[in-house]
C-alpha cells in the first residue's frame, strides 16, 4: 500500500473518530434536557385579558383611525418548578386584519416570574396626533361597528421567555393572540370611548 493510501486511511479513521464524538456529545446534551424536561414539567403560559379602556377613538377622512387604548394582561406560569424570564414583549393592536400600530409601552417590559404565579402586564397603544392610516374597507368596518355600539380588536403579543429550570435554561417565543369586544359611547365630537371589565382567555401557541 502507497504512503498516500495509508495518510487517506488515517485521515478517514481520524474524521470518523471525531464525527463519533461530536455525535456522542450532542446526544448526550439533548438527552440531558430532554431528562430535565420531563422531571421539572414546564407548560405554557396562559393570558387573559383584565381589562381594556379606549377612549378618543374615531374614524376621518375614511381610512385614518385614531384612539388610545390601554390593556392589562394576566399572566399565569402553571409550572409546579420551572420559572420564567421574559425579556421582551412586543405588542401589535389590530382591526380586522389591518394593523393600528405596536404598542407605545409595555409595564413591566421585563420581568422574571415564579412558578404557579400570575403577573398583570399594562400594554398601551397611542393612536392619537395624526392616527393610523388604514384600508378604507377595514376602516368602514370599524366605522360601522362605532355606529353599533361594540369594536372588535386584537391584541398580538410576541414574546421572548426563558425557562430556567437548575441549572438549564430554554429560550422559546410565545404568541399570545387576545380579542377584544369592547361597548363604546359618544366622547367628544365624532371620537367615541367605552372600557371592557374583564375579557376572554387568550390564545398562546409556541
Amino acid at each position: 500500500m502507497s504512503s498516500s493510501s495509508s495518510c487517506c486511511c488515517g485521515c478517514f479513521r481520524c474524521c470518523c473518530a471525531l464525527f463519533a464524538c461530536l455525535f456522542t456529545f450532542l446526544f448526550s446534551i439533548g438527552f440531558t434536557v430532554l431528562i430535565y424536561w420531563a422531571i421539572f414539567q414546564p407548560h405554557q403560559i396562559r393570558a387573559t385579558v383584565g381589562s381594556a379602556t379606549i377612549t378618543g377613538l374615531a374614524v376621518t377622512n375614511g381610512s385614518v383611525v385614531s384612539y388610545r387604548l390601554n390593556v392589562t394582561l394576566d399572566i399565569y406560569n402553571p409550572s409546579l418548578r420551572v420559572g420564567i424570564y421574559y425579556d421582551t414583549l412586543d405588542a401589535d393592536l389590530r382591526s380586522h386584519g389591518a394593523s393600528l400600530g405596536g404598542a407605545s409601552a409595555a409595564s413591566p417590559a421585563e420581568f422574571y416570574q415564579r412558578r404557579k404565579s400570575w403577573k398583570t402586564v399594562n400594554v398601551e397603544f397611542d393612536g392619537t396626533g395624526s392616527g393610523v392610516g388604514v384600508p378604507v374597507g377595514d376602516a368602514g368596518e370599524l366605522e360601522k361597528e362605532i355606529g353599533l355600539g361594540s369594536v372588535s380588536l386584537e391584541v398580538a403579543v410576541d414574546a421572548r421567555v426563558r425557562y430556567k429550570f437548575d441549572g438549564v435554561r430554554i429560550r422559546l417565543k410565545p404568541k399570545v393572540w387576545c380579542s377584544l369586544t369592547i361597548p363604546v359611547k359618544p366622547d367628544q365630537g365624532r371620537a367615541v370611548s367605552g372600557a371592557l371589565a374583564s375579557g376572554d382567555r387568550c390564545s398562546v401557541k409556541y
